[in-house]
């Protein structure tokens, strides 16, 4: 069976966002931002994955929008995060290139599935 790249990435987003929830909880005492994160980066590959299995082209591409959506709120979340120290520089830009990559990837299925 072929790998979805999409799914596959988002995926491994969503495992590192539960890591850096559970070291912002445990290391960093902090909840609020934690529970953000978590919430919109795991969201990112649950709507991805629940695209695959629309009823429709333009069900597909609602919920390639949804992932969209939740990517650009991580982004956000990620950036509050780094600003109130909470994440070092590495730490930061590492999540952040992650989550900007599948927002261009999704950028482009999106754009693929509207031409088709």
């Amino acid at each position: 069976m072929k790998k979805n790249i999409l799914i596959e990435k988002s995926i491994d987003f969503g495992a590192r966002i539960v890591k850096l929830h559970r070291y912002l909880s445990k290391t960093q005492h902090e909840s609020v931002l934690s529970k953000q994160v978590l919430r919109s980066g795991t969201s990112i590959g649950a709507n991805i994955n629940e695209a695959q299995y629309g009823n429709s082209k333009a069900d597909f591409i609602a919920k390639l929008h949804i992932a969209l959506k939740e990517t650009a709120e991580t982004e956000y979340w990620l950036h509050v995060l780094h600003r109130s120290d909470y994440l070092d520089e590495n730490m930061s830009n590492s999540l952040l290139r992650d989550c900007i990559e599948i927002k261009r990837i999704l950028i482009a299925s999106i754009n693929t599935a509207k031409e088709s």
